[in-house]
């Protein structure tokens, strides 16, 4: 139940300083397990800050003496970039199984390479196979 709140208070008496959302370049660098954990350091942060928006309302707190409303947008910021970088990712990948199942496809051996006969493609209408 602590994760929820920031320094284990419900409101912090000072508002924390915070760095910049992630940039969709740096993610790109990013494995995919580095993407999964992010994800959800991310969504705790918010799950936290969601928490302390609650309590503040709890407590009649109006934005103008607490907010925490630039943190929460780096957050859904980061979150956005996130996914569009695993959907790049996505479609790359599609994108390759179409080549490779094409190559396949370009590939696949022929009656010829397997049998060492002619194949039926070859043949003229009408010739005999010798």
């Amino acid at each position: 139940m602590e994760e929820f709140f920031e320094g284990g208070m419900a409101l912090p008496k000072e508002q924390p300083k915070t760095g910049r959302s992630w940039r969709a370049g740096e993610l790109r660098n990013k494995s995919f397990e580095d993407l999964h954990k992010l994800w959800y350091v991310v969504l705790k942060e918010r799950n936290m800050l969601a928490s302390q928006n609650e309590e503040a309302k709890r407590w009649g707190i109006t934005e103008q003496f607490f907010t925490n409303k630039t943190r929460v947008i780096k957050c859904k910021k980061t979150m956005a970039r996130i996914k569009s970088v695993l959907n790049e990712r996505r479609i790359e990948w599609e994108k390759a199984q179409k080549i490779v199942k094409q190559n396949a496809k370009d590939e696949a051996p022929t009656v010829t390479e397997t049998t060492g006969r002619k194949s039926s493609k070859n043949r003229t209408k009408g010739a005999k196979h010798q």
